[in-house]
């Protein structure tokens, strides 16, 4: 469902004389909110400025082709997160780490003092998600943190809700064990 907002920026996208400001718009209407999506699969910040980057210059390039039925921050989010997925699986593969040794590595990321804000119960937290796959993290986030809607998080991901409903229960019941251990 579409808001007023991008009703406007959609307008001056549209005109050809209107388009980069229309864009411009676009940016400053949304980067913060997908940043912090991004920024809460990676974990690192100048991962997530890369990443944040390369969603808008896709966007760009696929404005043509947005097809209004969703909003644009559901458009913007299919974009980060698929973005996100494939940076994660690349550097995965870029640097030849096994699941359990890019897992320590994030982690040592979170213990690391000045590279994560919050008390103890948030690094916790965060340590557990780590321990997820990357779908079901993305899934736990959009569910929990980000509260979405398992119909909002279907047109975002193109999973079923029957699949993300599974994958939220999997993905919490592992935290749970996760936290029951800490």
């Amino acid at each position: 469902m579409k808001n007023n907002g991008d009703q406007e920026i959609l307008q001056l996208i549209q005109n050809s004389k209107t388009r980069e400001m229309g864009f411009r718009q676009l940016i400053l209407t949304y980067q913060k909110r997908v940043y912090h999506v991004i920024r809460r699969m990676v974990l690192i910040h100048e991962d997530a400025d890369d990443i944040t980057q390369n969603t808008f210059i896709k966007a760009h390039q696929h404005l043509g082709k947005f097809n209004g039925q969703s909003s644009l921050f559901t458009w913007l989010y299919r974009i980060a997160t698929n973005e996100s997925l494939t940076f994660l699986e690349k550097k995965k593969k870029r640097y030849f780490f096994s699941i359990e040794d890019y897992q320590e590595k994030m982690e040592s990321y979170v213990d690391q003092p000045g590279n994560f804000d919050g008390d103890e119960i948030q690094r916790l937290l965060q340590k557990a998600l780590l321990g997820l796959p990357d779908k079901q993290r993305l899934v736990f986030h959009l569910k929990y943190q980000e509260e979405l809607t398992y119909e909002q998080m279907s047109e975002i991901t193109g999973t079923s809700v029957g699949a993300l409903k599974a994958s939220y229960h999997h993905a919490v019941k592992k935290i749970e064990h996760s936290l029951a251990y800490e």
